[in-house]
């Protein structure tokens, strides 16, 4: 049983409107499997990933996304490793790869439906474990340079990981400073430096829990926010609503994997 304040190791986005482009922040290596709909990635959407299939990318800073439904909504399942993780395969190449690509056939789907079933029971302590198996699995598929889609951990991903421990804490700036050892105008300096600042962090984690307990706990609304860190849940929706183009109450009512 997953502990209150305890986030999953996987997220499912949904969409039931009009496309939207998004710049999103790469905090930690993602792969994004598409179940409905199309994504297509980069300004020029130099990747589509098409219904039925999956793009993981590297950590790099930041990326355009644009989700576009199919007949009744976009549908992806989202799952984040951490550079341990890749401690497992083979040692990287020198150069990183932005992305790999592939269909999502039928190991690798049931392999993914037993993590999101498995992980909302077990303990945070063997997440680990079963990245781990994904990872080897797309090696053993023929994604022989999977190793290289991770570099080093960023100070992006330090901070991800402080703030996601601590969801509910709504630790200021000069906390998070003092934690990372850091003066808080330097702290600001090199997140600028990689592209993305405090609040941008401390949104993606707050509203990725959000997600989470949205579509996988029956807390209301109201709730949802609190843990979360919001003091209102209007401050939420509304924050909720431009991260994800659709309210909590929307997000709610779509399915999550077949």
């Amino acid at each position: 049983m997953q502990e209150a304040g305890d986030a999953l190791p996987f997220s499912v986005y949904a969409s039931v409107k009009e496309q939207r482009i998004v710049n999103v922040p790469i905090i930690k290596p993602l792969l994004i499997c598409v179940l409905d709909g199309r994504k297509k990635l980069g300004g020029q959407g130099e990747i589509v990933c098409p219904a039925g299939s999956y793009v993981m990318l590297s950590n790099r800073p930041s990326i355009n996304m644009r989700n576009i439904p199919g007949d009744a909504e976009y549908l992806a399942l989202l799952v984040e490793f951490d550079y341990d993780d890749f401690s497992c395969l083979p040692p990287r190449s020198a150069r990183t790869t932005p992305f790999i690509q592939g269909e999502i056939g039928k190991v690798l789907r049931q392999t993914l439906m037993q993590f999101v079933e498995w992980s909302t029971f077990a303990p945070q302590s063997m997440w680990p474990a079963r990245r781990r198996e994904i990872l080897q699995l797309l090696h053993h598929l023929g994604h022989e340079q999977i190793s290289a889609l991770v570099e080093a951990p960023s100070l992006s991903h330090e901070l991800h990981g402080i703030i996601s421990a601590s969801i509910a804490d709504d630790l200021g700036a000069d906390a998070l400073a003092s934690r990372l050892a850091l003066s808080e105008s330097t702290l600001r300096r090199k997140l600028a430096a990689e592209g993305t600042s405090l609040q941008a962090i401390k949104d993606r984690a707050r509203l990725g829990y959000g997600l989470h307990l949205v579509q996988t706990s029956q807390d209301p609304i109201g709730r949802v926010a609190e843990r979360c860190g919001y003091q209102s849940q209007s401050r939420f929706t509304e924050k909720f609503k431009q991260f994800f183009g659709v309210t909590p109450s929307e997000l709610r009512k779509t399915r999550m994997i077949d």
